[in-house]
């Protein structure tokens, strides 16, 4: 393999410090970046490649309605789908800024990711997996469907056939049901969503088109939570029928025992061996897979994101 990281700190979102009233860290890809640097030095520096412009309106066109698009120049819009009612009080430029543009970075960042993953075997980017946002709506602090974005990109490119099929390991603690809508009648797109079944956003109607549906009860623990994943991934892996010509791995902290919003209780060690076990069982099965970081809303999240790119760089990394 040669993994490549795919970050700018240009993902931080910074907004005169009121984004320390949201539950988000808003910087915890740059805090994530710097800590496995510390350990890594210029191993990662060499595997790091920095995405320089914001997705294009064409490649967000190939998700998103032109409708919803425009809807988004409304900062009442962007005030509901990013769930900040403080946002408010500023004009729409300024939240252009300092919100939009780090998420349109993101995207592009997510693009650029999975071209790696075809080519060699494995990419992270450093932000991205906005996994609430469907065709016509943004929610959930999700308002581009960057890995929806990707897999459509990739195909309009001849890099990913109508045919392939693509995996979605979502992972992250909240159901992803912005992508379940938009692939709802996909069916080279194959869905392995396990999170807590008792949090938003309860989506039954996208629930539907979950492959592999694997709801969890509230306070689930390591033991149950590493076995499900450790049980069913693999079966389906089984099932899908021909191997999948790319993944793309959500990897939400927000199960951690500490976050506030996740409902689970998983220790940062469980954290750690489910990201090894998909890591490896997609190498195992020779499928290249992208890596997003999605949701985590505990100020320790960070800490989890730095030891698993480290883990990635140290063992999959050429030397």
């Amino acid at each position: 393999m040669n993994p490549k990281i795919v970050y700018s700190p240009d993902y931080d979102i910074h907004f005169y410090g009121i984004e320390k009233l949201h539950p988000f860290d808003t910087r915890k890809y740059s805090h994530a970046y710097d800590l496995a640097h510390k350990t890594l030095g210029d191993r990662l520096t060499q595997a790091t490649i920095t995405p320089m412009q914001p997705v294009s309106d064409d490649d967000l066109c190939l998700v998103h309605t032109h409708a919803y698009l425009e809807s988004l120049k409304s900062t009442s819009v962007l005030v509901r789908a990013l769930e900040f009612p403080p946002l408010a009080m500023f004009p729409y430029s300024v939240i252009e800024k300092h919100l939009l543009l780090p998420m349109r970075l993101a995207t592009t960042g997510t693009i650029m990711a999975a071209r790696e993953a075809l080519s060699g075997g494995l990419a992270i980017n450093m932000s991205g997996g906005y996994h609430h946002a469907s065709a016509d709506k943004g929610e959930g602090f999700t308002v581009f469907s960057d890995m929806s974005i990707a897999i459509q990109k990739l195909r309009a490119e001849g890099l990913l056939s109508r045919q392939d099929k693509v995996l979605l390991i979502d992972l992250d603690a909240h159901q992803g049901n912005g992508h379940e809508r938009i692939f709802f009648h996909d069916d080279a797109v194959s869905i392995f969503d396990m999170y807590n079944g008792s949090i938003y956003p309860n989506d039954g109607y996208a629930r539907k088109r979950i492959n592999w549906n694997l709801s969890l009860a509230p306070g689930t623990r390591d033991a149950q939570y590493l076995n499900a994943l450790k049980d069913y991934l693999p079966r389906a892996l089984g099932e899908i029928g021909s191997t999948p010509k790319l993944a793309f791995y959500i990897a939400g902290t927000d199960i951690y025992e500490g976050d506030m919003l996740g409902g689970l209780h998983i220790s940062e060690e469980a954290i750690f061996e489910r990201d090894r076990f998909v890591f490896e069982t997609l190498a195992n099965a020779g499928i290249p897979v992208v890596l997003l970081l999605a949701g985590g809303y505990s100020h320790d999240s960070y800490r989890f994101i730095a030891r698993s790119l480290e883990y990635v760089i140290e063992t999959w990394a050429r030397s």
